[in-house]
């Protein structure tokens, strides 16, 4: 059973929350360890952005900010200090549940594999047949959101970097695609990414 921290400073909210994550096959917990943390931003003492801080010196557990701040610089601060995801109270339950499932799933799988490509998250290494190349921590992410849907379109997967705090835009994305696409050449992988014009990519 896999077991999230709770820290949020209404009583209320926290019930409500305890009681849905139990509901759902989950555990809530109030202290380390757990699989995966969500924080409530404006707490009482030491506000949820130091508390992502002081996590990722130690654990790389997925961390979701759950907060009524609602501007885009509590966001982006929030991805800057480690956070994978930033959902706005008042929550849905089962958007929530879903985002909690995702991050969860990734977690465990730190390898990806479709036809004969394979992909280690964990190392960032992406291996064809016997070869195998080094990867930087957005080539990753990109093969792994292309990996992972028939279809990724450029927004989704500028999104999906920003939720993992790698801050690209559609050049940026442009230029990370080209230097993958040449990686995967050079280890025998030709043609693996394939450009939906107007779109976005597709393996």
């Amino acid at each position: 059973m896999d077991r999230i921290l709770v820290i949020e400073d209404d009583a209320a909210i926290r019930t409500e929350l305890c009681e849905l994550l139990a509901a759902n096959g989950y555990k809530p917990v109030g202290e380390l360890p757990c699989e995966l943390a969500l924080l409530d931003v404006g707490l009482p003492q030491e506000n949820g952005y130091e508390i992502c801080r002081k996590l990722r010196q130690h654990s790389d557990v997925p961390v979701i900010f759950l907060t009524a701040r609602e501007s885009a610089e509590d966001e982006l601060v929030a991805f800057g200090v480690g956070g994978d995801d930033f959902i706005r109270k008042p929550y849905n339950s089962s958007v929530l549940l879903a985002r909690i499932a995702r991050l969860l799933k990734r977690k465990s799988s730190p390898v990806l594999k479709v036809r004969e490509l394979t992909l280690n998250l964990t190392e960032m290494t992406v291996h064809f047949q016997e070869q195998s190349a080094e990867l930087t921590r957005n080539e990753t992410r990109i093969l792994a959101c292309l990996m992972q849907k028939p279809l990724c379109t450029r927004t989704e997967i500028i999104e999906d970097l920003w939720n993992n705090s790698l801050y690209v835009d559609e050049n940026t994305l442009y230029v990370n695609i080209n230097r993958l696409r040449d990686k995967l050449h050079r280890i025998g992988a030709e043609n693996y990414i394939r450009t939906v014009r107007g779109v976005g990519y597709r393996l």
